[in-house]
């Protein structure tokens, strides 16, 4: 396969939104875990609010390697074009194909940090409403 700098370049516009997205994530979380500071501050019974605090760490965890791997993966696509432009056509291949892995690591790690903030959610809803432990079919299926 013959790689032309218009490959690598088709993933800029790619990696800047998800940087965004990550970053806009990144925003809501601190802003959240401002509030579960000041609401820990002053509730007795603190033991929902620590479990939302341990969430939100693993996910703010999740997202810094989230951007990470991101702002890699830019990285060798420049450097892939460069090597392009150089004509040294296999490193840019072995390059970029690190940045596609960067990339992948990146997407999956972000599907971990929406499991993680599903989680935090229930355990949100769990002082509104006792929940049941379900499943994607007894979710489906479930008649009221």
């Amino acid at each position: 396969m013959e790689l032309t700098f218009n490959t690598p370049a088709l993933l800029f516009p790619a990696i800047s939104l998800l940087l965004l997205a990550y970053t806009n994530r990144f925003v809501a979380i601190a802003n959240r875990v401002r509030n579960l500071h000041s609401e820990y501050l002053k509730v007795e019974n603190k033991q929902t609010i620590l479990q939302q605090i341990r969430s939100l760490r693993k996910r703010i965890n999740l997202i810094k390697y989230m951007q990470g791997l991101g702002v890699f993966s830019f990285l060798c696509c420049v450097v892939s074009m460069y090597c392009i432009y150089n004509g040294w056509n296999a490193a840019a291949q072995v390059i970029f194909t690190i940045s596609l892995l960067s990339l992948l690591t990146s997407l999956f790690l972000s599907l971990l940090e929406i499991i993680q903030s599903t989680y935090a959610l229930e355990l949100e809803l769990g002082d509104i409403e006792e929940l049941e432990k379900g499943n994607i079919f007894t979710d489906l299926w479930k008649r009221e």
